[in-house]
């Protein structure tokens, strides 16, 4: 690694860590509805909106109730991008006059988007219409991350409150997270990357002669303004098929500065956030740094991989699939990065990664994306290993299970271990599928090992929200388009409801104050046995598979083997 590539990861530390404090509180804010910007128009408009919607910013909901509006919401929200993407010939904004979506793409997309995945099986300069861009995946980037983000507060709740049924409101918590939080800072972040050259235009795409006297044709549209939602709401799908590796979506080093700072900024302030909800900024913190601690260990052993070289070439570096002007280090900063935190954006190849490289981003995922995770997503995630530690370890010393001074009990253990398997579940299920069918083997583009890796990864990405993908597998086809859409719903909703359901039971519980039989949580102890708990369970799910994988394609490459 060379001088610059170091100051490169120290700068971005530092600015991530000089942003959680400041957004962090003011996420909080927000939700105590106590935020800086809450104006008089804005409060009247939002007055307007609730009344439309029949609820009020004081009327609150139980867990129950709460969790029939989610579905509800985000039910018609599917129905009405499926239908958008089917039709998108006979709406506006589409100069290069793309058909309808074929069917089962249109399932796959839909279920993609509205489960903030966004797995692409297409390339969207080939595929989507200006309007299916905007008003359909770029809506849904807003409004799945809002539901992520009022899931973790209405938990917060949950933990504050007691002995109530009430855990908020999801219509006002969706509205303040999309309208106060990621609307300001997307329009912040689009107007800075159009700043950097990215395109943000409604003209049809451009027809150019090359130096060659050959044509060329140049795709344009308005990508500026999804790519911000798209890193800020940890979604991750590109406007154009190469995603950030494209030279229109991420054309300088500043910009991909720009796109994995907005990457990490919101997971990482989000846990300062809860521990401002909850009355214990340590609790939060605690949270932060297991989190950071799992993501610095995959940093360290991505970099160490990449810049081994590769032995079967003389040790010449890994430089298929990235691009010359981001580096090594910088590609392998964005893979840990977007794999860590369920953004699915890339700016290399997966694929193309050395064979550690590609088990650091899948072991990312299969984890539970909960290092750092999706917005929202991965926070409430954690909190389930975090209820699981507290009772596995409270037993193992002979204290009471307790976490901010809420009992933990049969009800919540069954819980978090249903949010914490399932996912985990469909992934080897899903994989075994895929290697036993003739129609799952055909999509490989490699044999042995890596080939493995490629329906492994496939199915991690979509049973863990994440939507990354490992470039060769070729996933068009009707057995992926339906088997990859059941593990995104099942990634998202048999998580969401389980934290749902335990937050109702939560709110309804006593608070009891901390004794000397209580096992402390915001010490560096607890870090560590929160990280290890999180290890054991990635590590005894999922080594026997990664072990056929990532695993056995090192020891050949070492022995002179390429796949």
């Amino acid at each position: 690694m060379t001088d610059t590539e170091i100051l490169q990861i120290l700068v971005f530390a530092l600015t991530i860590l000089l942003a959680i404090p400041i957004l962090g509180e003011y996420m909080a804010r927000v939700y105590e509805d106590r935020a800086l910007c809450r104006l008089g128009r804005v409060q009247q408009w939002e007055g307007w909106f609730y009344s439309f919607l029949g609820t009020s910013a004081d009327r609150e909901m139980g867990a129950r109730e709460y969790l029939t509006a989610l579905l509800a919401f985000n039910l018609l929200g599917a129905i009405l991008l499926f239908f958008i993407l089917r039709l998108q010939y006979f709406l506006p904004f589409n100069p290069e006059r793309m058909t309808g979506v074929p069917f089962w793409l249109a399932v796959n997309t839909t279920v993609s988007f509205v489960t903030n995945t966004n797995w692409q099986a297409y390339s969207g300069e080939t595929t989507l219409s200006y309007f299916s861009q905007l008003a359909g995946l770029c809506v849904q980037n807003f409004l799945s991350a809002g539901t992520g983000m009022a899931v973790m507060v209405a938990f917060a709740r949950g933990w504050k409150r007691q002995q109530t049924e009430s855990v908020g409101n999801f219509w006002v918590d969706l509205t303040r997270s999309v309208v106060l939080i990621l609307l300001p800072l997307s329009f912040l972040l689009a107007v800075l990357l159009v700043g950097q050259g990215v395109v943000q235009t409604f003209q049809g795409y451009v027809h150019v002669s090359t130096l060659e006297g050959s044509q060329q044709i140049l795709p344009m549209g308005p990508a500026a303004s999804q790519i911000a939602i798209k890193q800020l709401g940890s979604n991750g799908g590109g406007f154009f098929g190469a995603n950030s590796a494209h030279p229109f979506e991420n054309p300088t080093p500043f910009s991909n500065f720009l796109q994995m700072f907005s990457i990490l900024l919101i997971p990482a302030a989000l846990p300062y956030t809860f521990g401002r909800l909850v009355g214990s900024r340590r609790q939060g913190l605690s949270i932060l740094a297991a989190m950071a601690l799992i993501l610095i260990m995959g940093m360290g052993i991505g970099l160490w991989a990449e810049h081994q070289g590769n032995p079967t070439l003389g040790g010449l570096p890994f430089w298929e699939g990235k691009e010359a002007r981001f580096g090594i280090s910088g590609s392998v900063l964005w893979g840990v990065v977007t794999t860590a935190v369920s953004n699915g954006s890339v700016n290399a190849m997966h694929s193309s990664f050395s064979p550690i490289m590609g088990l650091v981003t899948t072991t990312n995922m299969i984890l539970g994306e909960v290092v750092f995770g999706g917005v929202g997503a991965g926070l409430y995630g954690m909190l389930m290993f975090v209820v699981l530690t507290v009772f596995i370890a409270g037993l193992m010393v002979g204290r009471t299970p307790e976490y901010l001074g809420k009992k933990i009990e049969t009800g919540e253990i069954k819980l978090a271990v249903i949010a914490v398997l399932v996912p985990s579940a469909f992934i080897l299920v899903g994989a075994m599928i895929a290697c036993m069918t003739e129609a799952g083997l055909s999509g490989l583009s490699a044999p042995g090992p890596h080939g493995l890796m490629e329906i492994i990864y496939a199915f991690s990405s979509a049973g863990q929200n994440n939507g990354s993908a490992f470039a060769g597998l070729n996933s068009t086809t009707p057995f992926y388009h339906i088997l990859l859409s059941l593990g995104m719903i099942l990634g998202r909703y048999a998580v969401i409801i389980p934290v749902l359901l335990m937050t109702g039971s939560l709110a309804r519980k006593k608070i009891t104050p901390p004794s000397s039989g209580t096992f402390p949580t915001d010490s560096g102890l607890f870090v560590l046995l929160l990280v290890g708990f999180v290890w054991i369970v990635g590590g005894l799910t999922f080594f026997p598979m990664l072990s056929l994988g990532s695993i056995a394609e090192h020891l050949l490459m070492s022995r002179g083997s390429l796949f």
